[in-house]
């Protein structure tokens, strides 16, 4: 299968793409720099030039693939009511694309919804609708084209997904600590992140493109919920730092933006979706790839 891949040089994409080329499949990744082309070129992947932001290149990609797995995004903090139009645009074009093919669409998403108390399972459906929402709206919007003759499906992604090298979250609260010479958690460190490692990540993404049917909701979860307590100590053992308490108050100040994520219950089931592709997660779990110093920052 032809699969064109945006975000394929960033670290879910990048084990994606090997995923993808080491199962036969063909990759086309979207590249906007000479350097990401060369990196996908060594590969053994081919190179399509383009931003989210050029609407007919993203357009030309799809039209030329018999799969599209969009894993890129905008970050930019400083406005992120653009980055979501911005990305409500590059998922319409992408998806008026492909309409009436029935050609699968794949979409990172993220496991944040409503306050509901519980795990977020695979029947949750996104709180999130239209161009001015978070991710603007995308799953949503991709989901929809389900009945346009596409094969959609969202890709929800635990808020760490770890490994070697990993310069998420994770990397952030150990760059953290170092910096504060403690690792600390908010409150009383009760609430929970969903993790997975970022091969099984690939792996489930493989199996969706091959046979995840059209408006499935699919969670690359691993682990449910590992307490906030349990990483900073995770991480503090690794450094060799103490673990600190920081009051919610105190929390902006203390990890920067990180901090509002760092404090959020992020935790989700994965039964529906291993189930359906018959997938399990076999990689290290979070706090081995830690002791394993996949966070090991330079002196």
């Amino acid at each position: 299968m032809r699969v064109f891949v945006t975000g394929a040089t960033g670290w879910i994409g990048s084990a994606v793409t090997d995923t993808l080329i080491a199962h036969g499949h063909k990759v086309v990744g979207l590249a906007r720099s000479d350097e990401a082309a060369a990196v996908l070129e060594a590969k053994g992947a081919a190179a399509h030039r383009g931003t989210i932001d050029d609407l007919g290149s993203l357009a030309a990609g799809a039209a030329a693939a018999d799969g599209v797995i969009h894993l890129a995004a905008k970050h930019d903090f400083t406005d992120l009511a653009a980055s979501w139009r911005g990305e409500n645009a590059a998922v319409q074009r992408m998806l008026d694309t492909l309409e009436g093919s029935d050609r699968p669409f794949l979409i990172a998403s993220g496991l944040a919804s409503a306050d509901i108390q519980r795990p977020l399972t695979e029947d949750d459906a996104s709180p999130f609708h239209g161009a001015d929402s978070m991710r603007g709206g995308g799953e949503n919007l991709a989901l929809s084209y389900a009945a346009r003759g596409v094969r959609p499906a969202a890709l929800r992604f635990a808020p760490t997904v770890h490994g070697m090298r990993d310069h998420g979250f994770t990397a952030m609260l150990t760059k953290i600590a170092k910096e504060r010479g403690a690792a600390g958690y908010i409150g009383d460190g009760s609430t929970r992140w969903a993790a997975v490692h970022v091969a099984d990540a690939a792996r489930m993404i493989l199996l969706a493109l091959e046979k995840a049917p059209a408006g499935s909701r699919l969670h690359a979860v691993a682990e449910d919920g590992l307490p906030s307590r349990d990483i900073a100590a995770a991480i503090g053992a690794y450094l060799g730092l103490p673990t600190v308490s920081v009051a919610p108050q105190d929390a902006e100040a203390h990890f920067g933006w990180i901090g509002r994520f760092f404090g959020m219950d992020i935790t989700a089931t994965s039964a529906r979706t291993r189930q359906l592709l018959d997938w399990t997660p076999t990689g290290p779990t979070l706090f081995e790839d830690i002791a394993a110093g996949a966070y090991a920052l330079p002196e």
